[in-house]
């Protein structure tokens, strides 16, 4: 079948009045239909988007929500090279558009900050932030606050941000559910690997401190510097493979650390788990790849996504919030770098 010959010259995005044109009727009619209101008939409505198919016409809903004063529009920063802020977009996606919400990316990189994500969110008139793991000063958040709704995800703020939601995984619980895990095993000598100042970083450390004092192992907590990404890992794992004596065990800050993990205990020939188990931190997709298969903490994203947009699209519509943080509990994930010490 030879396709329809386009009604509009190539390249110039289609109109309501090219559509018309194509199908016979007037402007006013095609915008009823695009509307779907009433006041076109069913044969009518079918030609019109007949028509609008074939010249490849889209509505401009983003238009149509300015015209009404109201973008509906919300701002997400992310961190781009997170699988577990990959993880929660799809979450945040899945809440919003059902509720009527669109939804803008900005991303942080190495070459760009959160101070130009933000901006750039600020400039496409959305209508409230949702940042993911933000390390921007409690005091730039508050200011953001002070703006447009806001909700920082996985981080903790001890209310030095005034206005702004806060939703977040009890990391502290998570990392205790981690060591209750490896001592069950039979670990006693476990390692953390912690995130520096990321955040959920120093929750996590002292969940860690406080499950091994709790078994009687305070004498033998070890926590090396690391941070967010697989070099960080691989720089923790380094350190430990030099240590004496070696741990049986090593928490990771997540699961990208935890992948470092892996893959320096693998050059180095020490098998995982029956020499070293690992553990990471997120239940981000990466963990749960088949040649990764990490044992994990494991955080709701879908629990985190509904609470973080929930929030927003309350504030935006005049909804009463519940006072304080949204904590969700974290679950272990038990799969393949976990074992009884040899």
């Amino acid at each position: 079948m030879v396709p329809p010959t386009p009604a509009v010259p190539h390249g110039k995005r289609p109109t309501l009045a090219d559509v018309a044109a194509r199908a016979g009727v007037s402007t006013a009619l095609v915008s009823i239909v695009m509307r779907d209101a009433k006041g076109a008939g069913a044969a009518t409505r079918e030609r019109v988007l007949q028509a609008a198919q074939e010249i490849g016409y889209r509505p401009d809903t983003r238009a149509r929500l300015l015209r009404s004063h109201r973008s509906h529009l919300l701002g997400v920063q992310f961190g781009l090279q997170h699988p577990f802020h990959s993880d929660l977009l799809e979450g945040v996606y899945a809440v919003a558009e059902p509720a009527g919400y669109q939804i803008a990316l900005s991303a942080v990189a190495a070459g760009r900050g959160e101070q130009r994500a933000t901006d750039t969110l600020l400039a496409d008139r959305c209508e409230a932030l949702i940042l993911l793991g933000p390390q921007a000063p409690a005091a730039r958040l508050a200011e953001l606050a002070a703006q447009l709704p806001v909700v920082s995800v996985a981080r903790r703020l001890r209310g030095s941000a005034p206005g702004v939601e806060v939703v977040r995984t009890a990391d502290d619980e998570g990392a205790r559910q981690a060591v209750d895990h490896l001592v069950a095993l039979g670990h006693r000598d476990i390692a953390h690997i912690d995130g520096g100042r990321a955040p959920g970083a120093a929750d996590r450390r002292r969940g860690y401190r406080t499950a091994m004092s709790r078994h009687g192992l305070a004498d033998r907590v070890r926590v090396l510097p690391g941070g967010l990404t697989e070099e960080d890992g691989a720089a923790g794992a380094r350190a430990l493979l030099d240590a004496a004596p070696r741990p049986t065990a090593v928490l990771a800050f997540n699961d990208r650390s935890a992948t470092g993990v892996l893959d320096t205990l693998l050059r180095a020939r020490v098998p995982v788990p029956d020499e070293i188990s690992v553990i990471g931190f997120d239940d981000s997709h990466l963990a749960r790849l088949a040649h990764i298969n990490l044992t994990t903490v494991g955080q709701d994203i879908p629990r985190l996504a509904e609470l973080a947009v929930g929030r927003a699209i309350a504030r935006l519509e005049g909804e009463r919030i519940p006072d304080g943080e949204a904590v969700v509990a974290p679950r272990l994930v038990i799969r393949g770098t976990t074992a009884e010490p040899a």
